[in-house]
């Protein structure tokens, strides 16, 4: 497949996403391939572990290819994204259980679709290009492909913040917030990589790490607190506002881009998934929002906005200020038959 490599490299199962042109964008045929990878790997002794990278200098993954969901949405046909989702989500909650080490090497953008594949290993390298973020309220979804657990058991309520802005973390705070483990410049990587190939031990990984550029997250962490520890949107506006700072206001003006129906979803399940460990309880949450997203929320005008039209001025349903919590509750009830289960 040309969109990714996979192959066995002496000791390392090797997954390479090669479409850097698409920023590495994961199509559905990716999600399979990976999936695929990781169960025929999995009792092979002859791969002690898994080593993740991509092709290009600009992104690992700059999230999901959603040109598919938005043609088969815009017709109608709501099927292919709800399997789009479940085969995904099974394929993250595949990889942060994995038994055996998997390693990351997460250079530039880190985004949405792209962090389920590089964020739930047991290693992962960010350098001094990275950078990681959960956009997904700006298209009309909440943080998904597990996202939402490493969001709610970020530090304070920087995962609120996080998951509602989408505000991109550097090396630094890609750490601070969970999403990545260690710091190791760019130019190492090669050569820790082939060292990792013939068996070497992952630790050699910690040996080579170093301190990055100071992150924003922890300096902002009371400001962060005092206003996104909010239960709902109106009151996240009025906290927001009450500060008067550059901070609030940055943060006012991303809050003013994103699907209202996404926010408010995204902070019930920060409170929902507080103190979750358990990856596939939180994709079972973000699926009852995703497989409703086409037909009964914002999806399909977020992406019509953002990548069909590009006039970045979305008709979102609902209106922050007057946001029925029903209709939000409504987007994370059970699914009954179309519940996401896992193999």
């Amino acid at each position: 497949m040309s969109d990714i490599s996979i192959r066995v490299t002496g000791a390392a199962g090797r997954i390479t996403l090669t479409r850097p042109k698409a920023l590495n964008a994961v199509t559905y045929q990716m999600v399979t391939a990976i999936d695929a990878a990781l169960q025929m790997w999995r009792d092979d002794p002859a791969v002690t572990r898994v080593i993740i990278d991509a092709e290009g200098e600009k992104a690992f993954s700059a999230g999901g290819d959603i040109a598919d969901l938005y043609d088969s949405g815009t017709r109608g046909d709501y099927g292919f994204g709800q399997r789009f989702w479940r085969d995904e989500y099974r394929m993250n909650a595949a990889l942060r259980s994995y038994p055996k080490p998997v390693i990351s090497f997460l250079q530039g953008f880190t985004m949405g679709g792209g962090m389920g594949v590089g964020c739930h290993g047991s290693h992962r390298i960010v350098g001094e290009s990275s950078q990681v973020a959960m956009p997904e309220c700006g298209i009309g979804l909440v943080p998904d492909v597990g996202g939402s657990m490493i969001l709610a058991n970020a530090p304070g309520a920087s995962g609120a913040y996080l998951g509602l802005t989408g505000a991109r973390m550097a090396a630094a705070d890609a750490i601070y917030a969970g999403f990545a483990d260690t710091y190791i410049p760019e130019l190492k990587w090669r050569d820790l990589i082939a060292e990792l190939e013939t068996g070497a031990n992952p630790s050699l990984l910690a040996a080579a790490q170093e301190t990055p550029a100071a992150g924003t997250l922890a300096a902002h962490q009371a400001d962060i607190d005092a206003a996104f520890s909010a239960t709902s949107l109106p009151d996240l506006y009025s906290r927001l506002a009450a500060q008067d700072t550059e901070f609030a206001a940055a943060a006012l003006k991303a809050l003013g881009r994103n699907s209202p129906l996404a926010m408010a979803a995204t902070l019930l399940m920060m409170a929902e998934l507080k103190g979750c460990g358990d990856i596939r309880e939180a994709l079972a949450l973000e699926y009852r929002f995703t497989a409703r997203a086409m037909e009964h929320g914002d999806f399909l005008e977020g992406i019509r906005a953002a990548i069909i039209d590009k006039d970045r001025k979305p008709r979102w349903k609902h209106a922050a200020d007057t946001l029925d919590q029903s209709v939000v509750q409504a987007m994370l009830a059970p699914l009954g038959a179309l519940e996401l289960t896992f193999p």
